[in-house]
Order: structure tokens, then sequence, then C-alpha cells
């Protein structure tokens, strides 16, 4: 549990010293003593932890940081044990960037008669060194074709465009990552008459018609065993899975001297870093709405991607978040704004792809900054020699971080609690704090007990990774709108549902910790007192109701609500007239128009379909089997939603444990929803 700020560029340094720590290569140096603290530390830890640990390099790092992280995992014992070696996923394992660097010198060589783009965007998106939308635009292809979803930048330059089938919307197989098959089947058939990949391959090579499900069918034909070819395809399609294609675990090992030589660097230069934004990746889901409104995990931005300064660099250069500065590299000037990132390297900055595209569909055309230009093939994730100048103006960015604040001083009632392992065994009461008794309350007393249902939600912090799955999972179930860089900019962003992102320590490295923060569903909700038309009341299982049809728009229950989890629509953000639109939205939730308050109801269209499904079968409804949206897109399972009248439901026996602790406790609200406070396990010899 902790977090040293490095250079992409030191990376190798620190993994050298590590690896010869552990007695793997000949040796190597840290830049700093506090780096050559923590490799002792690590050493040790992970001597002492042998078959029981993982090195894991990142996936922008070097070559020779991926074998060195090899052959350590192999000396400590790890392989076989939490690090398996399988054969390559990709079913053609070839280094893509040499393959697209020859096709662009075999178009302007001439040697391209014919070129068919399947997906993908290069003319945008591929190294700038290569040249590809030049070398398209410029060397007379006769036939040049692009197949898509969106007529993008590389179709701009293509003579035909053809229509994609969305992958939802196609029949098709893919592997995991341990090599296991599923096969791909659609949820409708194409809306605008699309083709799948496996369609337009089999066209070209002069099948008339094609069926996408007759070509995945017709392979697995040719690889299933056994007789029963029918009994095999349904018992694949409702498994999810076809068995028996999981790769099996290969034996390797590290060659002696397998480690590339040291990358020489220049470590007095200022790096850059381009990654792939963690909402829109590369550019490709840079149409989606949803995932441009999305808070950044870190940041809280929206509709934009700045460059990412560390805080004492920002204080060297005298620029603050906002301000535009001008970056050269590769002879190549962009302009672009500064956020100032707590835990950020100093001397580096960090740069976001995706953005900046000028032919992207309504929604992304136009949307922040485009940094491919930069990026060449030599080195496509980091690099040295980034030359950066304040201009003196500045730019808006919307970022939701700061909006819905809860007014709560970290000393006087702290919204994240966290204590580190040997504390917590000290103290295993830390998170309980002095709630009121039930009865030292105005509001009248109600015995939820007798009732079959009472719904509550468990948040452990120690699980959350702020990944945002859980607010486009309640955007995409509940018909949420999205409003516009504008409105977010206003604090009018819509999401039931946020993940508040706090730092704790030294700005240069911080404490990192999310909280999600939906509805508390309050048993004494302060919102319903002041309602004056009874728009949001309290049903007898606990829920804190919308009844969207009372709604005149006072915003009282805003005002009177401690956790700010209430959004109003102060224009019609929805769009009525679109007729795709409806195909898109949950005919179980009710579209909200302007002038109504709306806010997480627990999932209750999910609540009553299983209410209605359980006593139409004459039963309880099961502990585990109803999910709110949030909890059953959550991959590090940290939202727990149930009954908690039944003692032996998960939700339960959370709640039950001491690190158990409601938000804003002593205001009496009685939340349903709780959290579990953080439990940190720090190396001693790195405590301070």
């Amino acid at each position: 549990d902790h977090h040293l700020p490095v250079r992409a560029i030191e990376v190798e340094m620190f993994a050298r010293a590590l690896a010869s720590a552990l007695g793997v290569g000949s040796g190597g140096s840290t830049t700093s003593s506090e780096q050559a603290r923590h490799v002792a530390a690590i050493a040790r830890d992970l001597q002492s932890h042998r078959g029981a640990s993982v090195v894991i390099p990142g996936e922008h790092q070097t070559p020779a940081v991926h074998a060195l992280c090899h052959a350590m995992n192999q000396a400590l014992g790890n392989v076989g044990k939490t690090v398996v070696y399988t054969e390559p996923v990709d079913a053609n394992p070839v280094m893509q960037s040499d393959s697209l660097k020859e096709l662009v010198g075999d178009m302007r060589a001439g040697k391209v008669d014919a070129l068919f783009i399947l997906g993908g965007n290069p003319a945008y998106d591929a190294p700038a060194d290569f040249g590809f939308a030049d070398a398209l635009k410029n060397s007379n292809i006769p036939l040049r074709v692009h197949h898509g979803l969106y007529q993008n930048e590389t179709a701009e330059l293509c003579q035909w465009h053809v229509n994609e089938a969305h992958y939802l919307e196609s029949w098709s197989d893919t592997r995991a990552y341990d090599g296991t098959v599923t096969i791909v089947q659609p949820l409708i058939a194409p809306m605008y008459s699309g083709r799948s990949r496996h369609e337009i391959v089999a066209t070209i090579a002069g099948m008339a018609e094609p069926s996408g499900h007759d070509l995945v069918q017709a392979y697995w034909k040719g690889k299933a065993t056994g007789g029963d070819f029918d009994l095999f395809w349904r018992r694949s399609l409702h498994n999810g899975f076809v068995e028996g294609t999981t790769f099996p675990a290969k034996q390797v090992a590290a060659k002696a001297g397998g480690v590339p030589a040291a990358t020489p660097a220049n470590l007095g230069q200022i790096e850059i870093n381009f990654r792939r934004d963690p909402s829109i990746y590369d550019g490709r889901f840079c149409n989606n709405s949803w995932l441009q409104e999305l808070p950044k995990p870190m940041t809280k931005l929206t509709w934009d991607n700045a460059v990412m300064v560390g805080p004492a660099m920002a204080d060297r250069m005298g620029v603050a978040t906002k301000d535009m500065i001008r970056l050269e590299l590769n002879g190549q000037k962009i302009e672009a704004a500064v956020w100032i990132q707590a835990g950020h390297p100093d001397n580096s900055v960090t740069t976001f792809l995706g953005y900046g595209r000028k032919r992207a569909g309504a929604v992304g055309t136009g949307a922040g900054f485009d940094f491919y230009p930069m990026r060449v093939s030599a080195t496509p994730w980091f690099t040295t020699g980034v030359n950066i100048q304040k201009t003196g103006e500045t730019y808006l960015l919307a970022s939701t971080q700061g909006y819905q604040t809860m007014d709560a001083p970290d000393q006087a009632r702290p919204l994240v609690r966290t204590r580190t392992l040997e504390q917590y065994k000290e103290d295993p009461e830390f998170a309980q704090d002095d709630a009121p008794a039930k009865d030292q309350t105005l509001y009248p007393p109600y015995d939820y007990k007798a009732q079959e249902y009472a719904w509550g939600m468990a948040i452990d912090l120690d699980h959350c990774v702020g990944c945002n799955n859980c607010i486009v999972a309640c955007q995409s179930e509940n018909n949420i709108p999205v409003v516009g860089k504008e409105q977010v900019n206003r604090g009018r962003h819509m999401h039931w549902l946020r993940v508040d992102a706090y730092y704790q320590g030294d700005r240069e490295k911080p404490n990192a910790y999310f909280q999600p923060v939906p509805c508390m569903h309050c048993e004494n909700a302060p919102c319903e007192l002041v309602c004056p038309v009874g728009a949001t009341v309290h049903s007898s299982e606990g829920l804190n109701d919308m009844v969207y049809n009372r709604c005149v728009g006072t915003r009282y229950c805003s005002d009177n609500c401690p956790y700010k989890v209430r959004r109003f629509n102060f224009f019609l953000f929805q769009d009525w007239t679109t007729p795709q639109f409806k195909m898109m939205r949950n005919p179980d939730v009710t579209v909200r128009s302007r002038g109504v308050m709306e806010k997480c109801t627990y999932c209750v269209q999910r609540i009553n379909e299983h209410r209605i499904d359980a006593e139409r079968e004459d039963r309880m409804i099961k502990d585990g089997e109803l999910q709110t949206a949030c909890q059953q897109s959550c991959p590090a399972d940290a939202i727990i939603f149930g009954n908690i009248n039944d003692p032996e439901s998960r939700v339960s026996k959370l709640k039950a444990q001491a690190r158990n602790y409601g938000l804003l406790q002593d205001l009496n609200t009685r939340p349903r929803t709780t959290y579990l406070a953080e439990i940190r396990n720090p190396n001693p010899e790195l405590a301070g």
C-alpha cells in the first residue's frame, strides 16, 4: 500500500536495481535515496513471500522492463503459482506497428491496388512518423474502402465507406485472456443494414450474401469434436464459452542474457507521457456522450483531456489549472490546458489520447486536444525532450470535483475513514462514532423490522478502485440524460451516483481514496419533510421514493439533503423526438422532464421485478439474486445490496462488522447506505 511517484523514463533503472537486489541481472542504480530505500524494502518483502508474490510491469514500459519482471517472477518462484504462461491470445501475434509501417511503404511505392480498412482509424491515430494519412491521400491507390461504425478521418480519405454492424448486432467469436473462446451472439438485428467484418471478408473472397451466423457456425463445425454438432453449438451458446478451449499452461524459463541492454535516458529533460483516455480510450468511443460526460477517475474532468502536471513543476512554471501551455516535440507544436494533479511525478507531464477529433460525429468532433501528431513509433508511450511554454491564455475545463460537496471538516467527521492494519488490530471500533440514539428524533417511529424486506447497501472502500463502471451502469439503467460541458461546468450534471476522490498528505505523494456516493435512503430523510407536494416519500421497505408527476421543482429537497445526491432537470435534457433513443431507454424507468427532481432509487424497478417473480413462485427474494445496476457492474465487488431484515444476507453481515459506518451519522439521518472503512497494509520499513 505505497505510492512512489517515479517518472516513466526512470522505471527501467528502478526495475534493474530491484532485480539486482533479488539476484537477477548485473546491477542497476536508482536516481534518489528515496527510490533506493523502496528498492531495499520491496526486495526484502518479495523474498519473504516467495511463490506468493508477483511483479507486474506496466503495459507502457520498455521490453527491458518486461523481461526483468519475467526474470524476477521466475527467481521468486512465482511461475506456475501467481504467474502462468500460455500461448498468445492473438491469432497472428506480430509487431503491428512494423506491419503498418510496411503497408505505408508499399502505398507510397505504388504496390497497393486495393486497400480495405476494416475498422480502426489509422489516418487519425497511426504513429505520426508513418504519415499514414498523407500516404492514403496522395498515393493514388485505385480502390480505397473503409469499413467502420463512423465516417471518420480515415473514411474521409477513402472512395467508399461501408457501414459496419455494431458488435452487439453481429455474430462472431473471441478469446479471453486465458484462451477460452466465447461465441458472440447479437442482441438485435442490424439497425442500419450494417455488415460485420466476417461478412465483408467473405464478400471479398467471392461469397454471395454471406451470413455472419453461418460463417461462425461453419468455422466451429470444423473445430468441434464429437458427433452431435447441434448439441455442441447449443451448449456453447447457452454456457457462454466453448468447452476445452482454455490454453494449457506452458513451462518457460528466462534465457541467460535475455534482458536487453539499458535504454539510454536523458534524465535532465522534461518527460512527456502518452496515455489512452480512461473514458474514450484511443478515440474510438469519442462520439459516445455517456463516456464524454463520465468524470475521469482522478481529475473528474469531463468533455476534455488536459495536460497533467505535478504540483512542484506547476509552481516552478508559474502555471495553474486551466492555464494554456504550448508543448513542442519532434517539430510539432500543440497548445493545451493544464490540470495540476496531486501525486504526479515531477519534471514530467501526461497527455491523454483520443480527443481533438476532426470527424468523429455530432458529439465527439472538436472536443479536447489531439496529441497524436507528437507520438512516434519509436517512443509510443513516453519520451523526453518536450519544451513547454505558458501562453498566457486560459481554457474552460469542466470538472465535477468540488460540486455536491458535503460540508464536513475532516477532523470533525471524516467522510473516508481509514487505518493501517496494525492500528485496526489495536482499535477495531475506530470507525464507530457517537451517533444519536434512535429515539432522539422528532420523526415518528416506524417498525421496519415488521416488514418482509428492508433494503440496504454496504460499500467497501477497501475494494473500490474508482473505475466509474457504477456511474455508467446507473446512467444506462435509469435513463439519465447527458447535459453537455457548459451545464456540467455549472454543476448541473445528472449522474445519480458520483465517485468522490480524496487526497491525504503531501501533494507530491498523497494517499488517494475513492468513495461512491449514491442516495443514502435515510430512514430519517431530511428531504421528505421540506417537500411541499409530497413528491419524495418513504416506502414501508425503507426506500426514499420519488413521485415524479407530483414534483413542481422547488428544489427544497436538494437544499436539505446533506449528502447532495439529488439532481434537478434545469432544462429538457432528454431527447424525446429521436426514435432510436426510445430503443436505448429502459422501459421500466420513467423518462423525466424539465423542472423535475430525480435521484438514486436503489433500482426500485428491479426490486419490483424480483418481487413479482418471487410471489409467483411463492417464495422470498433470495439473497444475491437481486442486484442494483451499480452492484452488478462493479468489477471489484465493492457494492453489496440486499435485505437487511435477513440476518443471513451478505449485506447484513457486512453491516454487522466493526468497520461499518454511515456518512454524517451525527445528523441522525439513519442512512441505509453505509460504508466499510478502508484498512491499509503499509510496509513498516517505508512508514513515514
